[in-house]
């Protein structure tokens, strides 16, 4: 059985000093993908964003362990910042801020 994950592209809020032009922002709601390959998932999905865009992550928790796996993989390349914890999931933003190394 095959399930579809849906990354969808938002509105771009970039403003940074970087001189990049396509940046863009995806919402990537993690509930929706199977527990087994979520943090894969994600992780596949930031490393291919260009340095500026971000992704809003919908988390059905707080993401703890995912963050602290994109802080050991990403270091200082990804800045993270919760947007949301409240409701029926956990808000984060996931911002490339420069290539990773």
């Amino acid at each position: 059985m095959t399930q579809q994950i849906s990354l969808t592209e938002t509105t771009s809020q970039h403003q940074c000093s970087c001189g990049c032009s396509s940046a863009s922002d995806y919402e990537l709601d993690a509930r929706t993908i199977p527990h087994a390959i979520r943090h894969g998932a994600v992780l596949g999905a930031l490393a291919s964003l260009d340095v500026g865009s971000a992704i809003q992550l919908i988390a059905p928790h707080d993401p703890k362990h995912l963050l602290s796996q994109i802080s050991d993989l990403f270091g200082e390349a990804v800045e993270t910042s919760y947007v949301d914890r409240g409701g029926d999931g956990v808000g984060v933003r996931l911002l490339k801020v420069r290539a990773s190394e």
